[in-house]
């Protein structure tokens, strides 16, 4: 090159992004320098080589999806990942010579290795192409199936109790690295990485989550594969969620907003209801947190938080139904039901999203949208029942109660949270959701009943959800007057709370010691608070 000797990776990346200028549509991606330039292990510091050669060329090169943006306002940090292409401008001053003359086509193709591997794939008996369909892949749609609905039914890790056919794997874990093992194509093993970091994150294993999606990133740099802009787009949302779960509020609003902004990601978000549902549902769980936050010191800001984090649920809510997913429909219900009553609590109960004609009956409409999602979950499948209906409604119930903080046993029972008589009644035409057989008559029972379940593998709640449950039913317990069975709740609380992240942990220790009965309190020894104290509250997941 200009008389020198050029690397011979240098020179064939950028004669192969000549030739794709010319003839392949303009992008050049990190699988087709895989193999012939180079392997995975090296292909970072390959592209880092030839991006050296071509600056000392004078040669301007782009990277990323969008092909009409200037290369000098990319972001050099996102290189390494592809794909690469030239500028039609300086892909006219690139020329191909061959002992001093213009190449050939096909020698073009053979200096890049085209033609060998068209010829290859064209032999009688050769193998498959990697997404080529397979009739093994039949077992392996079967068994991803298989976990997606185990997932939906709660069994996330461990299997639930006559829960699956005799000799299959009955949680969703188990299922999805069976799907692995039948895996045949790239985009399938990546569907399975991606699958398994959202079942790590559901049940609250960041570090597990996160493991995997550094997984998936690797297939994917390594690869192009079928639907690749719809595994980017889920791999942000569940490093969102993770950052979330962690309550890194900026960088999950950050990882959701860089999302929304880039070409190709935000074309998935646009068009594909799932995803478009997951990215609204968190943006709008990240602005009720920081409505919720901001409420006490920046009234106008925490207003106008909310009033968007109710817009974005509603669109999550929409977006549920356009793909016809019941189950994430129920899910955003009762989310934005616990959002309107947080809200409320706050003192931002007059938003225009809750209060219509100047009346905002907030806890009722909270109550129903709970309702809701209460009777979406029985009419998508039986199992599928999550707790948090249940835990959301027992709050709401024990809402008004506010006692000074350790209060005697006798001020503590003679607080009255509203009963599931109450609370049945406040959600109207949506009432036949609370069922006999899911609810009984008093929130201990409730409790106690999922506890019960959960204990038994009937179901299998994540940790969150199991504290949660413990939580309510030791608060109603000691309402009730049974100090044994809430000292029992207790104690498996403080078993379990290792598990959960720190702000978790916060908020049920701060509960735990402040609004539960001093003689319970000095007989359970709760958790020590944190050096800071934050104010927390679980959520759904």
């Amino acid at each position: 090159m200009n008389g020198q000797r050029a690397a011979f990776q240098s020179l064939w990346l950028l004669a192969r992004m000549k030739h794709a200028h010319d003839a392949e549509g303009g992008l050049v991606r990190l699988a087709d320098l895989r193999g012939e330039v180079s392997d995975a292990s090296t292909l970072r510091m390959v592209v880092s080589r030839a991006f050296r050669d071509f600056k000392a060329w004078n040669i301007e090169v782009g990277w990323g999806e969008d092909t009409q943006r200037e290369p000098r306002f990319l972001n050099a940090e996102r290189r390494s990942q592809g794909p690469f292409w030239l500028p039609a401008l300086e892909a006219k001053r690139v020329r191909m010579l061959v002992s001093g003359r213009a190449a050939t086509a096909a020698e073009v193709a053979s200096f890049l290795g085209l033609r060998s591997r068209k010829m290859r794939s064209a032999e009688p008996g050769s193998s498959t192409p990697p997404d080529a369909v397979h009739l093994q892949d039949a077992a392996f749609w079967k068994q991803l199936v298989a976990s997606q609905q185990a997932a939906r039914q709660g069994r996330l890790m461990a299997p639930v109790a006559g829960g699956s056919a005799a000799g299959s794997p009955a949680s969703a874990l188990e299922s999805i690295r069976l799907a692995g093992t039948l895996a045949a194509t790239d985009f399938q093993r990546a569907l399975v990485t991606l699958n398994e970091a959202m079942l790590w994150r559901r049940l609250g294993d960041n570090e597990q989550a996160r493991r995997r999606l550094q997984a998936l990133k690797k297939q994917r740099l390594a690869h192009h594969v079928a639907g690749n802009d719809y595994l980017g787009a889920m791999e942000c949302i569940v490093s969102a969620w993770c950052a979330y779960t962690a309550r890194d509020l900026p960088l999950a609003q950050s990882l959701l907003a860089g999302m929304a902004d880039d070409a190709a990601r935000g074309l998935v978000l646009r068009h594909h209801p799932d995803v478009r549902f997951e990215w609204c549902n968190l943006w709008a769980l990240v602005c009720r947190s920081r409505a919720l936050a901001l409420a006490a010191d920046d009234r106008p800001a925490a207003a106008a938080l909310a009033e968007e984090s109710l817009q974005r649920f509603g669109e999550a809510l929409a977006a549920a139904f356009e793909s016809h997913s019941f189950d994430a429909a129920q899910h955003v219900a009762a989310n934005m039901g616990m959002a309107a009553w947080l809200f409320d609590r706050v003192g931002l109960s007059d938003l225009p999203a809750l209060a219509r004609d100047g009346y905002a009956d907030t806890m009722r409409r909270a109550v129903q949208w709970i309702a809701f999602s209460e009777w979406l979950c029985g009419h998508t499948d039986g199992q599928g029942r999550s707790a948090w209906n249940a835990i959301y409604l027992m709050r709401i119930a024990r809402g008004h109660c506010r006692p000074e903080k350790q209060p005697m046993l006798v001020q503590f029972r003679a607080q009255k949270p509203l009963d599931p008589a109450a609370i049945s009644k406040l959600a109207g035409p949506l009432a036949d959701a609370f069922d006999a057989a899911h609810w009984p008559v008093r929130w201990v029972e409730v409790a106690q009943a999922r506890l019960a379940d959960h204990q038994a593998g009937r179901r299998r709640y994540p940790g969150l959800q199991h504290c949660s449950l413990l939580f309510e039913h030791a608060w109603y317990a000691a309402h009730a007057g049974d100090l044994k069975a809430a000292e029992q709740s207790l104690g498996s609380l403080r078993e379990a709370l290792p598990q959960l992240v720190p702000s978790d942990r916060a908020y049920f220790t701060e509960s735990w010691n402040d609004t539960l009965p001093a003689e319970l309190v000095l007989e359970t020894k709760p958790p020590r608070r944190p050096a800071v104290r934050k104010k927390a509250s679980p959520r759904n997941s």
